[in-house]
């Protein structure tokens, strides 16, 4: 756990840049909610990080702008039992979520007129549909 984040083959955050919070989980569990502090909150301040270049890191905070607070992106986790699994858990999506925002644009779509075909056979079900309204109609239209 002292290593950074992994988030791609490229961009590691360093560990020191990761602030972890923890805290009792809500929900079920009888007696050992009460007393266990197994709710992970784990931050990381994406608007002051040293570690990712400048251009990558508007990609991500214009990406990610409705998650921020204050530029920190912050992800929970509560569905383990367990403090330790709910830490992997809470790494794994933040790793996710910034792997997500910091990815390169998909390639614009090249537009594209429908073929001949396609039009004949969209008029020709606009046809066959007008005809079976025209044939349920009550006053011989």
């Amino acid at each position: 756990m002292d290593d950074g984040l992994r988030v791609n083959d490229r961009w590691v955050v360093p560990a020191t840049e990761l602030r972890e919070r923890f805290s009792r989980s809500s929900g079920p569990g009888g007696q050992g909610v009460n007393t266990t502090d197994s709710r992970v909150e784990l931050s990381f301040d994406l608007a002051a990080t040293p570690s990712l270049p400048p251009g990558l890191r508007g990609r991500a905070l214009e990406r990610l702008a409705g998650r921020l607070v204050g530029g920190v992106l912050t992800v929970t986790a509560s569905e383990h039992r367990a403090q330790l699994a709910n830490r992997e858990a809470a790494r794994e999506r933040l790793a996710a979520l910034l792997r997500e925002a910091v990815a390169p644009p998909p390639p614009p779509r090249r537009p594209t007129r429908p073929s001949r075909g396609a039009k004949e056979r969209r008029l020709a079900e606009k046809k066959r549909q007008s005809q079976r309204k025209r044939d349920r109609r009550v006053d011989g239209d």
